[in-house]
């Protein structure tokens, strides 16, 4: 891990053509061993590769850690909105111009956090890849020709064998915390609350094979790789958790309501019938929309946010959802920072209303760090991209697991909120691949 290198340094930039795979030149990448530290980040039709540290912003319970070139590392107690202190960290970055990629907890959004609340990078190099030609941009010419060179090499990453995980294991006691949710929602603490279980893998993963393996499997709004600090991750995002662009347009995309999906073309079509006349996950949806609306009327324009797409089915994997688009244009004096605050965490990952759906999964659960949390971008002229961090994979000390919930509203049985988090682990679980 070097900070070595001048604010006062000048990127380097250049243009690569090439025929390989988006997907296995990022891969590639993240595998070739020349960076330490590194986050891939998917949206359509754009991939981007951040390697190395230039800065670094890593949020905890009690303080913001720095470490910005050309200075000393702090350590700042902060109170408050973690958001904010996020924010005012990068306001201070002696960089002119910045992106910045990491991951948010799910404990971000917590009364009382623990641990580890956001990681960010500033990166050494940047490397966007589209069809056929691809940008690599640094600050260390001789690493950006060298990843350059690396580029124009026919891409075609040798993946191993997948060992697909046991994912029906843990069903009695996630049960038992569904029917404690459905008699907590009887009782009128909440309307809704995602109860979540975790399943272990049982060997050392090669996080990169399992990131192509799944990718090819998968549909994602977004998808990402990411190894920070020790901690490694991927995953394929089902849905934005919010997008922000630079002239302050914002987007969520809320996704409620589940049934499997990739059974074959008559199983699927049976399958969506279903869910998209089954009283409960419709239910379930249109309160998720309507907390999302309600969530960025208070950072947007008046008269700005609108739902398109209603109940507009996604294929996502090994599942199809409910799926809706609720934009609006961020109000006056507030910024991308305010709508990723309001939005966080997501309603579909934490429940309704949030503070008390929160409270629940705190003392339900374990702490779930990264699950239902977000893997972010954010850059200097104000635009924000965040990825709802589910089904995924995590690995960190040795030790890999996967995680998966269901909405629970009154109607739910917990035999079927058991199948939901089965499916839904579908599109992961069997891709895992382990270390040779």
């Amino acid at each position: 891990m070097s900070f070595g290198l001048s604010t006062d340094a000048k990127p380097a930039v250049l243009h690569v053509e090439h025929e390989s795979e988006p997907l296995a030149l990022t891969a590639r990448l993240a595998g070739s061993g020349m960076f330490d530290d590194y986050v891939v980040y998917e949206r359509p039709g754009s991939w981007t590769f951040a390697g190395g540290l230039l800065g670094e912003v890593v949020l905890d319970a009690e303080r913001v850690h720095a470490h910005w070139p050309d200075r000393a590392p702090t350590a700042r107690a902060w109170t408050g909105r973690p958001a904010d202190a996020l924010r005012d960290t990068f306001a201070d970055a002696p960089l002119p111009a910045w992106n910045a990629y990491g991951w948010i907890a799910f404990e971000f959004a917590s009364p009382e956090p623990r641990g580890r609340l956001a990681h960010l990078v500033v990166p050494r190099t940047e490397v966007t890849v589209e069809a056929g030609r691809a940008r690599v941009t640094g600050v260390d010419a001789a690493e950006v020709e060298q990843v350059a060179k690396l580029l124009r090499e026919p891409a075609a990453p040798v993946v191993g064998a997948p060992s697909p995980v046991g994912i029906r294991t843990g069903g009695d006691a996630y049960r038992g915390l569904v029917a404690d949710a459905v008699a907590e929602i009887g009782a009128g603490r909440y309307q809704k609350v995602i109860v979540s279980r975790r399943v272990d893998v049982p060997h050392p993963v090669d996080v990169v094979s399992t990131f192509v393996r799944g990718r090819r499997a998968n549909t994602p709004a977004r998808s990402f790789l990411l190894d920070l600090g020790g901690f490694q991750a991927t995953g394929f995002s089902p849905e934005v958790l919010v997008s922000v662009d630079a002239a302050g347009r914002v987007m969520t995309q809320p996704l409620a309501g589940t049934r499997a999906f990739g059974a074959g073309a008559a199983a699927d079509a049976r399958t969506r019938r279903d869910l998209e006349t089954d009283p409960k996950e419709i239910y379930e949806h249109a309160v998720s929309v309507r907390t999302s609306q309600d969530e960025l009327s208070r950072v947007c324009e008046p008269g700005s946010v609108q739902v398109t797409g209603f109940m507009t089915v996604k294929e996502r994997g090994s599942v199809q959802h409910l799926g809706s688009s609720v934009s609006g244009v961020l109000a006056p004096g507030r910024t991308s920072w305010d709508a990723l605050d309001a939005l966080f965490p997501g309603v579909t990952a934490s429940g309704i209303p949030k503070p008390e759906a929160i409270e629940a999964i705190t003392r339900l659960e374990e702490r779930r760090g990264l699950y239902s949390g977000a893997v972010v971008t954010v850059s200097h002229d104000g635009s924000l991209d965040s990825a709802l961090v589910l089904r995924a994979l995590y690995n960190e000390d040795g030790r890999a697991w996967l995680r998966a919930g269901a909405g629970i509203v009154g109607a739910s049985t917990p035999d079927r909120e058991f199948e939901e988090t089965c499916e839904k682990l579908s599109s992961i679980a069997p891709h895992v691949v382990p270390l040779p």
